[in-house]
């Protein structure tokens, strides 16, 4: 029996039932039932002109191989999974679907799941992942516990994250250069004359919160201006949260003249608490996001914010997962690096005296 296949079938009105196999594509492609298994299976050793020939009839007979059964012939699905923390949030669907586009370019299958904080929902995630025998998992979310991280590893899963602190042997990692992006964004608001420039964070749990933070006041600090604590405000990259930040910030006095944010949503947040209160954007009061989602251009006014490139993160993680199945050296890991740069739009503008209220 050919565990690499499975039978099925197909009917159309008044025509008998067809089953299909192996063994039938094998009669038609007149070659061995082990070429048809290889050529199904991808086995590069299959000569290239009889492997034509069964694919030639795979596609006429409209023949779908068991991709389980064949992942536990060959030890490879061409499956890969995806984790990310929510769909709600358009930066991560986006992510994925740049993920899917170079994986299908690739002739890889995607199985996506979301998550939100619950280790629970995490580790069921990972069994999901385990029973369907995927080649590798991209865990596009922040925070992910390192018992889920061992049992994928376990299992023989390789494994990418983003941002990961941890030193399991096995985890490759993909770190996102978030400095960079924050620097060239705080600079852009002094040149503008901004000095009273607030900070909207994620939540403090996430190291990338931490290092957002922290680049924040070292930008702050490197053009001569001390970051206020008061005007550091902890959000959660919803823009309920970024409406509240304008609205506790916006009672104070002095007010900030300028708001960055740690997400587009949440300086989309911003945008819409300040249309409820009649401030001008960008006149009374400058807004950056940070992530450039597609939203972003089509914003009231559109937003200037930092760009995170979802394709160069989908790829680096796509090339991690399908590099022959190595773990990647220290030194590669160090290397492999999504940078971040300064998108300008309408958002922000310069600052006189007369725009500014006290």
């Amino acid at each position: 029996m050919d565990t690499s296949s499975t039978k099925l079938t197909s009917q159309t009105c008044g025509t008998s039932v067809q089953r299909l196999n192996v063994r039938e594509i094998a009669r038609r492609a007149r070659v061995s039932t082990a070429t048809v298994s290889r050529a199904i299976n991808r086995i590069p050793t299959v000569d290239q002109y009889l492997a034509r020939r069964v694919w030639k009839v795979v596609e006429d007979l409209g023949y779908y191989p068991n991709t389980q059964a064949r992942a536990l012939v060959s030890g490879h699905s061409r499956s890969l999974g995806v984790i990310v923390p929510e769909l709600s949030n358009p930066f991560f669907a986006e992510i994925v679907q740049a993920f899917e586009n170079v994986a299908v370019d690739h002739g890889y299958e995607i199985l996506l799941s979301s998550i939100h904080e619950s280790s629970c929902g995490m580790e069921l995630v990972a069994r999901r992942m385990i029973e369907r025998r995927v080649d590798g998992v991209a865990a596009l979310t922040f925070g992910m516990k390192e018992s889920v991280m061992k049992d994928l590893l376990l299992h023989g899963i390789f494994l990418v994250t983003i941002d990961s602190e941890s030193q399991i042997p096995g985890v490759n990692n993909i770190r996102i250069e978030y400095r960079d992006g924050i620097r060239q964004a705080v600079q852009h608001l002094a040149a503008l004359r901004h000095e009273r420039i607030a900070f909207v964070a994620g939540p403090e749990y996430l190291t990338c919160t931490q290092v957002r933070t922290r680049a924040f006041d070292e930008a702050m600090a490197e053009i001569g201006l001390k970051a206020s604590r008061e005007f550091v405000a902890t959000g959660d990259h919803s823009a309920e949260s970024g409406m509240k930040a304008l609205r506790d910030l916006w009672s104070m006095s002095p007010r900030p003249t300028a708001i960055l944010c740690s997400s587009d949503i949440t300086a989309i947040g911003v945008l819409a608490q300040a249309y409820e209160c009649g401030i001008s954007v960008p006149h009374q009061l400058s807004v950056v996001g940070f992530d450039d989602i597609q939203l972003a251009q089509f914003t009231v006014p559109p937003l200037t914010t930092v760009r995170i490139s979802q394709a160069d993160l989908a790829m680096g993680a796509f090339q991690v997962l399908v590099s022959d199945g190595r773990t990647l050296t220290s030194s590669e890991n160090d290397g492999h690096v999504v940078k971040t740069g300064l998108v300008l739009r309408h958002s922000t503008a310069l600052r006189t005296v007369s725009e500014s209220v006290e």
